[in-house]
């Protein structure tokens, strides 16, 4: 068993001057990740049918100058205002979830949270890791914001 301080939670969010409806349609598109998600290189389904509860996206990305290759799972799916997505393979096994709240008409809060057990190498660099992610958050939902705000999607 990893032992807690091996956990890695980190929570960022943003507000967005576009609709719940909107900003959740775009953001939860897999294939649109490599437009904001500033380390996402490349999507690749693994499944036929969409988006839906079981199906599995492949992503390749860079963090901390390595390379990463990794396969979600939709896990939990409901539109406009949850989504969640996990890994359990590889050095890290991860859990990715996103939420979204009106926040007015024409406003929404986008709340972006990773937890994950890192095992090997990776727990001893957790602490590090985190705020290296919390960084990288920051600034991919700000280009997510820029992006839907542009109206540019």
């Amino acid at each position: 068993m990893i032992a807690p301080q091996a956990m890695v939670d980190v929570l960022t969010q943003i507000e967005i001057d576009r609709p719940v409806q909107e900003v959740a349609a775009y953001a939860a598109d897999p294939n649109h990740a490599p437009a904001w998600y500033q380390n996402i290189k490349s999507v690749e389904w693994q499944t036929d049918g969409g988006m839906r509860v079981g199906a599995r996206v492949a992503f390749v990305a860079e963090f901390l100058r390595r390379r990463l290759a990794y396969t979600y799972e939709i896990a939990e799916l409901a539109p406009a205002e949850r989504l969640v997505m996990r890994t359990a393979s590889g050095p890290f096994p991860m859990e990715t979830t996103y939420v979204w709240q009106a926040v007015g008409a024409h406003r929404t809060r986008m709340t972006l949270r990773n937890r994950g057990n890192p095992s090997g190498f990776s727990k001893w660099v957790a602490p590090f890791m985190a705020i290296a992610m919390r960084r990288a958050n920051r600034k991919d939902l700000a280009a997510l914001k820029r992006v839907l705000e542009s109206g540019k999607t």
